[in-house]
């Protein structure tokens, strides 16, 4: 796919979508999306390599968040992957600083080749678990936004996002369809961690493709005993 062509339907995925449509970060995403692509023939990190996809369920579907962003100073992306929704974000943000964290290194080692080539500043891409980064104070309770894409069930990474929300600040959870029952067991988890869902934003971003984006205010502060280490988040989620 050619730049014009990238542009074109991006900007009218942007007008079906409601979000701001800009010509220099359509070039930006279109580079960083040339790359994942790249990376992707030596290291798997996409599902989804059909370029028209891609544009609709990475960079629109990512871009869904930035709504909430507001007078953000720091986010925060959990299982981050190949960026998404932190790099799509973080080029819409330019003055935001960003905090990328993944569990595999090698994700980690596409996500720092895009944000060098792409000379983001303000970002940094980090290879930690979540129950490790929770317990830095540098981190802990720093964030006024903290994101995570389709990554577990609710009760569980409500677990892992909520310890890094300031008190005040917003999880911003973007899940599939059919979510309702996955809403009702993780309401005691949520409030445990010292939060409570604020909105459950349903977006029909295409014919076929729903994103529901749960958002959860940090009411009080975390107790330091979570996150949990040794996987108990997923293995003995909180009922």
């Amino acid at each position: 796919m050619e730049l014009k062509e990238f542009q074109d339907i991006f900007e009218q995925e942007c007008v079906k979508n409601g979000i701001e449509y800009n010509f220099e970060k359509a070039n930006m995403l279109y580079q960083s999306m040339k790359l994942i692509l790249e990376w992707n023939e030596k290291v798997n990190v996409t599902a989804i390599k059909d370029e028209k996809e891609f544009i609709v369920k990475h960079f629109i579907d990512s871009l869904t968040v930035n709504s909430f962003l507001g007078n953000a100073k720091r986010v925060l992306d959990i299982g981050t992957g190949a960026g998404f929704p932190g790099i799509p974000l973080k080029i819409y943000q330019e003055n935001v600083e960003f905090t990328l964290i993944d569990a595999v290194n090698k994700k980690v080692t596409v996500l720092q080749d895009i944000i060098d080539k792409l000379n983001l500043r303000k970002i940094e891409a980090l290879h930690i678990r979540a129950e490790d980064l929770g317990k830095d104070e540098n981190y802990r309770e720093s964030f006024d936004i903290v994101t995570t894409r389709a990554v577990s069930n609710l009760a569980t990474i409500s677990e892992y996002m909520l310890p890094f929300v300031k008190v005040g600040g917003l999880a911003v959870c973007m899940k599939g369809p059919n979510m309702e029952d996955e809403l009702k067991e993780a309401k005691k988890a949520i409030e445990v961690f010292g939060g409570e869902i604020e909105e459950v934003k349903k977006l029909l971003i295409n014919e076929e493709f729903e994103r529901n984006l749960i958002s959860i205010r940090k009411k009080k502060r975390t107790d330091e005993k979570y996150p949990r280490g040794q996987g108990k988040p997923a293995k003995e989620p909180i009922r």
